[in-house]
């Protein structure tokens, strides 16, 4: 080795010193180690906790009404949530303005209960219609007072105070349109805007529950979307509609839960989706009361007569 070389200088490039210490070129060859490829990790999707269900704020149980020998309600029971549009369809003489009349405690069944917010409509009777806002079907109305009269007298009659009654009677007269009716007499309305006072007159003390039997009925086709918007608002607020009607389109348009009775017997009733299935409302009602069989069992009506 000359004198003047070190170790370093004679050490191979690729070398490495007795020491250890890796030197630049062993550093320039090295590599670094490949990375484990690992399995894509798919986030993991929370399941959707179902809606909870509102509470049951009106329900019949075992319903029944005789008259003579005449079954108008046989075992009909109903359950009815807050929030929701529950619409009674049926034939005429199928029971449904039986029910509604013992339901809101109109009418005494033979047998049955029907508990509203929890309160025995028949055990207590206060605390039940306390919380009950309805319209009989053909509703005689105090038709020699003026509208404001009639609208004012309701709600003093719920308990409210004056200036509350004064208040509640201009704006339920702006929403069903009687704003310039007010100071006429009752007995001068037409037959649909005496239904449309009757109604404000039901919804002036804010009822939780509404039960109006054939709200729909005599009012012209304007009147009855401006009807069914206020029940909409009502319902999303916390209220609860039941309602009957002849009119299936208007009931599936409206309502989201429906019972079909037919003979004094609740043969379906669930949400509007339930009673369906894949067909219209008219047609499963149809089909439950048998209408169609009875018009195709009449040949007789293509022989005609001359």
């Amino acid at each position: 080795m000359p004198a003047d070389a070190t170790e370093a200088d004679t050490m191979p490039a690729d070398a490495t010193p007795a020491d250890g210490t890796p030197t630049d070129a062993t550093l320039a060859d090295a590599k670094p180690a490949p990375k484990k490829r690992t399995a894509r990790q798919t986030p993991t999707k929370r399941a959707t906790a179902p809606a909870p269900q509102q509470p049951v704020v009106l329900a019949a149980h075992g319903l029944v009404k005789r008259y003579g020998q005449t079954l108008a309600a046989d075992e009909v029971d109903l359950e009815i949530r807050r929030g929701s549009i529950f619409g009674v369809v049926g034939p005429n003489g199928a029971g449904k303005t039986t029910t509604l009349s013992m339901i809101t405690g109109l009418l005494r069944p033979d047998a049955g209960t029907v508990t509203v917010q929890g309160h025995d409509v028949w055990a207590d009777p206060t605390a039940a219609k306390r919380s009950l806002g309805v319209l009989p079907d053909r509703l005689r109305l105090f038709d020699r007072l003026t509208g404001a009269q009639l609208l004012y007298y309701s709600a003093t009659l719920r308990g409210l105070d004056g200036a509350t009654a004064r208040s509640r009677s201009a704006d339920l007269a702006e929403a069903f349109g009687l704003g310039d009716a007010l100071g006429r007499q009752v007995a001068d309305y037409s037959v649909g805007m005496a239904k449309k006072i009757a109604l404000a007159a039901t919804l002036i003390h804010s009822p939780r529950v509404l039960v109006l039997d054939e709200p729909f009925e005599s009012v012209d086709p304007v009147s009855a979307a401006t009807i069914t918007e206020i029940l909409r608002r009502y319902s999303q607020g916390g209220g609860t509609v039941v309602l009957s009607s002849h009119s299936m389109e208007l009931v599936q348009r409206t309502c989201d839960s429906v019972a079909i009775i037919v003979g004094g017997r609740v043969l379906a009733s669930g949400t509007m989706a339930q009673v369906r299935g894949r067909k219209s409302l008219e047609d499963k009602f149809v089909e439950l009361a048998g209408g169609r069989v009875v018009a195709e069992s009449m040949e007789w009506l293509h022989s005609f007569s001359g």
